[in-house]
């Protein structure tokens, strides 16, 4: 008799028509697409870039999908990502900009594969050379975030920002990419709470990581972010005067609560100056568009309100999907 597991892996194999993937430095996601663009499977591993060595990246995308194969003929796997990086799976070179966002599948590379039964485009990033702008910069996977949005709203123009370890900040006209920063927020706070003097005083990133739901860790926060967007010049001078103040603000609540206001207020810190930069040239009447998970994109609401700025938003794996779409159908 067939298992119900069976008859769906067979129900799979009849509908998909494509596969998506975003593969990361620590991750890959995989979601199998029937031909309306529907998601009809889904899967990830822990095995990103970092685990991998090129000639593994075939076999364990194959342990990921295989089940979803049809018998017979060829499935289109369209990649975005850290497979396409030059230490990757293959190097798919990195588009200058400007870029249109519906021509990413142009600079898309094909590996060789050992079997027949996949056809694997890896996807492009950007780059900024000082020829096209005030500084060199790269990004590999956001662009397909970006081209998500492009999808859901071709006339887009403005602003977008992607908060992560490293936080993109992108100048769209008209469905190009025409400039972009990156920022190195996340990272820049986890080795200030980890690995400095400040570690003695705020609670550990992942502790703090949902703080903001207290009103006086919000508090903390978003009067970090107006402080050191004022004078953003003093931002080592307020880093150690974070540390003098759990030392000597007596008005600090005790115990973990303490440890988690400092946080918030480390936080504000550094998404603050953050702020200072990419919005100095943004007018407060035009809304930023986040594009991210939920928790972050709040966080950088919160700090990009407390300045003036209003936000809209758009989940992290809708984006990444939109984008590979178009990139599917922009290939075909």
């Amino acid at each position: 008799m067939e298992s119900s597991a069976m008859r769906e892996t067979t129900e799979i194999a009849y509908q998909l028509a494509w596969i998506a993937v975003d593969w990361g430095s620590s991750n890959l996601r995989a979601w199998g697409l029937d031909q309306h663009d529907q998601v009809v499977a889904q899967a990830n591993s822990d095995k990103g870039m970092l685990s991998l060595k090129a000639d593994e990246y075939e076999t364990e995308l194959l342990r990921l999908v295989g089940d979803w194969l049809p018998a017979s003929g060829q499935t289109d796997v369209m990649v975005c990502g850290m497979a396409g990086a030059r230490q990757g799976w293959l190097e798919a070179a990195y588009l200058p900009v400007p870029t249109r966002l519906d021509q990413l599948s142009q600079g898309a590379v094909t590996p060789t594969l050992t079997g027949d039964q996949l056809g694997v485009y890896l996807l492009p990033g950007l780059s900024q050379t000082r020829g096209t702008a005030t500084h060199f910069d790269v990004m590999r996977g956001e662009e397909t975030q970006l081209a998500g949005l492009v999808a859901n709203t071709p006339d887009f123009s403005g602003l977008a920002c992607l908060p992560g370890t490293h936080a993109k900040w992108a100048t769209l006209e008209a469905g190009s990419v025409t400039q972009f920063t990156t920022y190195l927020t996340g990272e820049l706070y986890q080795l200030l709470a980890n690995q400095s003097v400040l570690k003695h005083s705020v609670s550990t990133p992942s502790a703090a990581s949902n703080n903001l739901n207290d009103p006086t860790c919000r508090e903390a926060f978003t009067s970090a972010v107006r402080e050191i967007n004022e004078a953003p010049e003093l931002f080592s001078s307020r880093l150690f005067g974070l540390r003098a103040q759990d030392l000597l603000d007596g008005r600090l609540p005790a115990g973990d609560t303490r440890g988690a206001v400092l946080a918030a207020r480390l936080s504000g810190l550094a998404i603050g100056l953050e702020l200072t930069g990419a919005c100095r040239k943004c007018p407060t009447d035009k809304s930023i568009m986040l594009i991210g998970n939920q928790a972050l994109s709040q966080r950088y609401t919160l700090a990009l309100n407390a300045i003036g700025y209003q936000t809209q938003h758009m989940d992290g794996d809708t984006a990444v999907l939109a984008g590979l779409r178009l990139a599917h159908h922009a290939l075909k």
